[in-house]
């Protein structure tokens, strides 16, 4: 799977959430395909997964602050999508001075984006189109225009929770409810 994703490949697997269309987080080439495949606006950002807070410093060059990494750690690794303030890579932010990131808790999912390195991940489906949550229903959406496809059976989850960590202690909910992790 991982040689895949680093040979520029897009494809759609089930993340720790749903089903996602998946590829390399800092090739803008793979990003503005996935941009063009699911037709999707492209002022709105997509999620970045990483695999340890240490991605966001080494890549990114995100400095957290003591209580930014408490009120991340209330929250990671888990469902929870986090907009964070990054000029970096401008392809992932969009004009927006900032990226959304999560960090999973599945682990396998995290060992194949430690090979990877950080990788894009926004929903199965045509710009408002309802997501897949299998495979047949991603097939129907795109067919062919994806690389792959990772048959991990029925999607059970609802997309991550998304926050906007706007200032050292200030969360703003955009979509999701908060349930902490256990």
């Amino acid at each position: 799977m991982e040689k895949v994703i680093l040979n520029k490949k897009i494809g759609v697997l089930l993340t720790d959430t749903i089903y996602g269309i998946v590829g390399q987080a800092l090739d803008k080439d793979v990003v503005e395909r996935i941009y063009k495949v699911k037709k999707r606006n492209p002022k709105k950002p997509l999620i970045v997964l990483i695999s340890s807070f240490d991605d966001l410093s080494n890549i990114f060059d995100i400095k957290l602050t003591n209580n930014q990494i408490k009120i991340l750690n209330e929250f990671w690794p888990g469902k929870v999508s986090v907009i964070l303030p990054c000029t970096k890579y401008e392809h992932l932010g969009r004009g927006t001075n900032s990226i959304a990131f999560r960090l999973p808790s599945n682990k396998s999912l995290i060992e194949l984006v430690k090979k990877t390195g950080p990788i894009v991940a926004t929903s199965v489906n045509k710009e408002g189109d309802v997501p897949a949550k299998n495979i047949e229903e991603a097939k129907k959406y795109f067919g062919n225009e994806m690389d792959f496809y990772i048959d991990s059976g029925e999607a059970k989850s609802e997309p991550s929770l998304l926050i906007n960590l706007k200032s050292e202690d200030e969360v703003e909910i955009l979509r999701g409810k908060i349930c902490l992790k256990d």
